[in-house]
């Protein structure tokens, strides 16, 4: 248990009209400061015994809300110090009042994460925990709180340990084979070391392959909707989000500015970008609003390239989805619920899959919305949903610094560099493995991490 100097306060609740809120305080003081914000509560409070009182400004005696107090002491609590949280009427005025009357008790007002920064510093979670915790509050879609949860019950945490073991077992066996007596059995040859590091080092880049994706997980992968226009991309753009965001008209070159909005398909997040028609012209903010798009098209993780059903691709768009040899590519078909000429196969580039949808009928809205997570999120739509996965570059940095460490000491032992100067590549990777959980952390990396939670967390 760290010790900690102060007491800290803050609405744990998030702000606006509601039928109750929290207020939260930890600290060393924590059950004194309610006492002297309470009236008829000199006793100690029961643990973790929900208990109804009076909120009092402890200067001028005034009730300023009725709640029920919940003590958790140290250190059974969230932050592993005494915890109080104080639960009155939501709303904006009664919580900022009683935050008011606990900060002139004795407590001061909470940084943001200070609260799952102390649970960090005291042992009560690991690095990992701690911005699982962050991704909980944040996520917005079922696949990163699931991996959120998973990371929480020391899924991710887990298996860096285990990896850590295994890189410490190759430093056991080749301490043995610098310096081991007589009598005892002959060391492992340093080629079967080296054997067992090449495993090691697959298994890292395992996981570390699992970073691409992870990371998506919280950013949102970028879905790039393009095409000619008046070709029904807007149309389809509200269709996915679920509400009418984009002006649809049929007079061509609506859209003049890239829309971008939030969206969960099938479980996954995406960021839905509405684009100007593509097409030459001497319009001025149509051209502005065609070079916007160019820019979307260049980062998107996947792009929608909309055509009509009822004609075949011109040449132009053909070269058009030749150009996106390096993204993965969807040809929809709009206005599915018009006359058709026909299919029309080999029209687009190889590996490109067609789906047919009409935003009138809903026809083919589901394939797509199942098909664009298989494409950008395929290892984990197959992998098991117990399958830890990186989701912080701070992870994948870690994890690919571990691997090239690994890979280091291989190759010193194919080189004949001494073993005793290439187990420095062990010890590499074990403080990088570290760094994932946080055994040794920097200062500038907590208030790195920490600062972009909410004050109450």
């Amino acid at each position: 248990m760290l010790p900690q100097p102060d007491t800290i306060a803050a609405v744990a609740t998030a702000p606006g009209y509601g039928a109750l809120a929290t207020v939260r305080i930890s600290g060393p003081e924590a059950p004194q400061v309610l006492r002297r914000v309470t009236s008829g509560m000199d006793h100690p409070l029961p643990p973790r015994e929900a208990c109804l009182a009076e909120i009092r400004d402890p200067d001028s005696g005034e009730v300023v809300d009725q709640a029920l107090v919940i003590h958790f002491p140290s250190p059974a609590s969230y932050t592993g110090e005494h915890v109080v949280e104080v639960t009155g009427h939501g709303g904006v005025l009664s919580p900022a009042m009683v935050l008011e009357a606990v900060l002139k008790a004795g407590a001061r007002q909470a940084e943001p994460g200070e609260f799952t920064r102390r649970a960090y510093l005291n042992g009560k979670m690991d690095l990992v925990q701690a911005e699982a915790v962050l991704d909980l509050v944040e996520g917005r879609s079922r696949a990163l709180h699931r991996a959120a949860v998973h990371q929480l019950e020391r899924g991710l945490s887990h298996r860096i340990g285990q990896l850590r073991e295994q890189v410490i077992a190759l430093e056991a066996l080749l301490a043995h084979h610098l310096d081991f007596p007589e009598e005892d059995e002959p060391p492992t040859p340093l080629a079967t070391i080296g054997h067992q590091a090449e495993g090691v080092g697959v298994a890292l880049a395992r996981l570390g392959a699992t970073a691409p994706e992870g990371v998506l997980l919280r950013q949102g992968a970028l879905i790039v909707l393009a095409g000619a226009p008046n070709v029904g991309k807007s149309s389809l753009f509200n269709a996915l989000a679920g509400e009418d965001r984009a002006l649809v008209t049929e007079i061509p070159g609506t859209t003049r500015d890239a829309l971008e909005v939030e969206v969960s398909l099938g479980g996954y997040p995406f960021r839905l970008v509405d684009t100007a028609g593509l097409r030459e012209t001497d319009e001025v903010v149509e051209r502005l609003g065609i070079e916007v798009a160019e820019r979307y098209l260049r980062s998107a993780d996947v792009v929608l390239f909309c055509a009509e059903t009822a004609r075949e691709l011109t040449p132009e768009e053909g070269a058009f989805l030749a150009s996106l040899d390096e993204t993965p590519v969807v040809l929809v078909r709009t206005k599915g619920d018009r006359r058709t000429m026909g299919t029309r196969r080999g029209e687009a580039r190889e590996g490109v899959q067609e789906v047919t949808v009409s935003t009138v009928t809903g026809r083919g809205l589901e394939q797509l919305q199942k098909l664009l997570p298989a494409l950008v999120f395929q290892g984990l739509v197959q992998a098991a949903p117990s399958v830890p996965v990186l989701t912080r570059e701070r992870q994948a940095v870690a994890v690919r610094s571990a691997e090239a460490e690994v890979l280091a000491f291989i190759a010193a032992l194919r080189e004949g560099v001494p073993p005793e100067v290439a187990s420095a590549h062990l010890k590499g990777a074990v403080s990088a493995l570290e760094s994932v959980v946080g055994v040794v952390t920097g200062e500038d990396v907590l208030d790195h991490l920490f600062r972009s939670f909410c004050i109450g967390k």
